[in-house]
């Protein structure tokens, strides 16, 4: 008995995970009769639990699809837009202890304990809850995309309407192979731009589900919800050890089956070009370059300090040592990133180099083709465990930063049990809106740049705070206000403004469907099929505005001549470094904050956190009487600059870190190169 392509064995494996995550936040409930329970788990989670939550949240499907995809395309190199976080880890040892010191519940709490300021609070809270639609609605488009590729339509059931569909797409495919190797007769070229047109409006398909997306987000939003809502972090905990599991199995599952598809591990080097296999190089016409890697390298750092669930995960930890040891789990991630790149590569050497129509189908054809019935249903549990992982993480947070930092700040006076319900009313309504946000989105390149892009001004301003004691309120807000403007109001709705400088912001280039300020274009008008010489074509802006870009423009850069990877680049350096610049420069001309505030805020940072309560409560009252104890440690005593002299735990892990590191690349390396016999 199958459903498309999935067997029957598949579901009872998908019910059962599900029934299990269910259970445990059932088992969960008893340990959340108040908000520090329910939200922090009591900050009692020791270092195995932390291990779970950082990998759970670190690790996503889309991941795993994304690098076998892009390994498909280019080879080895294609690993680093997921490889590159790597470099992170070091970074992360130091940040785990900045949020478990602040003794926190929700980042919101952070402005209001720094700058005493309600304002900023509340902002911050109104904002991520605003924002999480965003995130929730990411994962449930990943886990929905994923488990959609997983369960298709066999071919003697595709209607009229889906067989053009797909024909279609891979007709696209065959044309733009053949013009990339030399110019297309005038008729070839008309139909190609016809087809990219018709792609841009998501009228191709590679393959054809029989998942209905509705049902798929309702169902899943259910089991999140119940999970969540029954037990909080100490079931998102608990349940991070199951889907973890998980996780790794979806990682391994198509290694030692697709091997054996192949004929074996020789067969990679007989059956992949050697130059595939080369790490620090570049097949194919990469589309990342190592500038392009850093930009993003420093986009994620920068956004990583605003989010909103870091509070909740690194303030669980019952110590710094705790709360550092989720840096292990993040290394896990890693790992698997090897083990996707792998599969990219076998994919090679199944279907070779170019065999698939559609490369992002590469992690659903492979799972088709060489997973029999229950691991099909283990793959979608590993998919849907990775997604709900970090959905759990996100709605958690959400809804205590608007019990806390909202509710709270209207009605005071409510009980801690008030405040629990109503933190389990917001998961509710957040995850429905999420659904909503879901059936609204496009493609993966704007959801992924929305995604890494929608923190950084409060990224920033989290990272500046804990780094500079000039930092002022007021510069906050314009960092807040200005970035927000910058880097995502203007750049997401300007393609749906009527622009007087059409045409210098359209811009097409050398072909019908790319541009300079918007990487995607299509005709207004569908049915005009004249050639595309600039503008005649009338193109119409589909996607993000390249708003830096066009600043960079008219600061004197030339943004025409640059190619498409270089726009992007200038980019991402430009969202990362503009919200510093703002803060800098905005504080240096304002009012610094209250100095004795700001004396017992950096005095508590530098404080260790105690190993028992009792030690924590001693501490913390010297700390208060004497907030300048620790100012003896600080890298630059006479500044503003908070950064402080490393001690024994300090150097030993950053040095583990960065060894740990390059010993992961080095395996990866290693790996390659026994892979070429």
């Amino acid at each position: 008995m199958r459903i498309g392509s999935l067997h029957i064995i598949d579901i009872f494996v998908v019910v059962a995970y599900l029934v299990a995550v269910v259970w445990i936040g059932r088992r969960a409930a008893g340990a959340t009769q108040n908000e520090d329970g329910f939200f922090l788990a009591g900050r009692k989670l020791g270092k195995l639990y932390q291990f779970f939550l950082n990998f759970g949240n670190a690790t996503e499907p889309q991941g795993a699809v994304s690098t076998a995809s892009f390994v498909y395309q280019q080879g080895a190199p294609g690993a680093w837009l997921s490889f590159q976080t790597v470099f992170m880890n070091p970074y992360f040892w130091f940040m785990n202890v900045w949020f478990r010191r602040v003794r926190l519940t929700t980042v919101s709490d952070l402005f209001e304990d720094r700058y005493a300021s309600k304002g900023l609070s509340l902002f911050y809270a109104t904002f991520q809850i605003l924002v999480a639609c965003v995130f929730l609605g990411f994962g449930n488009v990943t886990a929905y995309k994923i488990a959609s590729s997983l369960v298709v339509k066999q071919e003697v059931q595709w209607t009229a309407g889906d067989r053009a569909s797909v024909e279609g797409y891979r007709e696209l495919k065959v044309l733009e192979k053949q013009a990339a190797a030399a110019p297309l007769a005038a008729e070839g070229q008309v139909r190609l731009d016809t087809l990219r047109d018709r792609n841009a409006r998501g009228e191709l398909r590679s393959y054809i589900t029989v998942l209905n997306d509705l049902a798929f987000y309702a169902i899943f939003t259910v089991v999140v919800g119940t999970y969540i809502v029954l037990g909080g972090m100490a079931a998102a905990a608990v349940n991070e050890g199951l889907q973890s599991v998980l996780i790794i199995v979806f990682s391994l599952l198509l290694i030692p089956t697709g091997l054996h598809a192949i004929g074996g591990w020789s067969a990679l080097a007989e059956k992949v070009p050697k130059e595939m296999f080369n790490l620090f190089g570049a097949t194919g016409g990469a589309q990342f370059t190592v500038w392009s890697l850093g930009g993003i390298l420093l986009v994620s750092i920068v956004q990583n300090g605003g989010l909103s669930h870091n509070m909740g995960i690194c303030g669980s930890a019952k110590n710094e040592f705790a709360a550092r040891s989720g840096v292990s789990g993040t290394y896990l991630k890693r790992l698997m990133i090897i083990l996707w790149a792998f599969a990219g590569l076998i994919a090679v050497a199944m279907f070779g180099v170019g065999g698939l129509a559609d490369p992002d189908a590469v992690w659903g054809s492979m799972s088709n083709q060489l997973l029999g019935p229950g691991l099909v249903g283990l793959m979608l549990a590993g998919v849907l465990a990775g997604t709900m992982s970090t959905l759990a993480a996100k709605a958690l947070a959400i809804s205590s930063l608007f019990v806390r930092n909202v509710y709270r700040h209207i009605w005071p006076d409510i009980t801690q049990a008030q405040g629990v319900f109503y933190a389990r009313c917001t998961i509710v309504v957040v995850l429905i809106l999420g659904t909503v946000a879901a059936t609204l989105m496009g493609s993966f390149y704007d959801i992924v740049n929305i995604v890494l892009t929608l923190n950084i001004p409060f990224g920033a301003a989290v990272l500046l705070t804990y780094w500079w004691r000039r930092v002022t309120a007021p510069a906050v807000w314009a960092c807040v206000i200005l970035s927000t403007l910058t880097i995502l109001v203007i750049p997401w709705t300007a393609s749906k403004t009527p622009l007087a400088d059409f045409k210098v912001l359209a811009q097409p280039s050398t072909k019908l469907g790319t541009g300079v300020y918007f990487s995607k274009v299509v005709r207004q008008n569908p049915d005009d099929t004249s050639p595309n010489p600039i503008y005649k074509a009338a193109p119409l802006r589909t996607n993000r505005f390249n708003f830096e870009a066009w600043l960079l423009g008219k600061a004197g850069v030339d943004i025409v001549a640059l190619s498409p990877t270089q726009r992007f680049t200038r980019q991402f350096f430009f969202d990362a470094l503009f919200p510093f610049c703002v803060l800098i420069v905005v504080s240096l001309l304002t009012r610094p904050t209250d100095p004795a505030r700001v004396a017992q805020f950096y005095g508590k940072m530098k404080t260790p956190v105690g190993d028992t309560p009792e030690l924590e409560v001693a501490t913390m009252a010297e700390t208060r009487r004497n907030p300048t104890r620790f100012d003896h440690t600080k890298l630059l005593p006479r500044s503003n600059w908070e950064f402080c002299k490393w001690d024994r735990t300090d150097t030993i892990g950053f040095v583990a870190c960065c060894s740990l590191s390059a010993a992961i690349v080095g395996l990866f390396v290693f790996l390659l190169g026994l892979a070429t016999g």
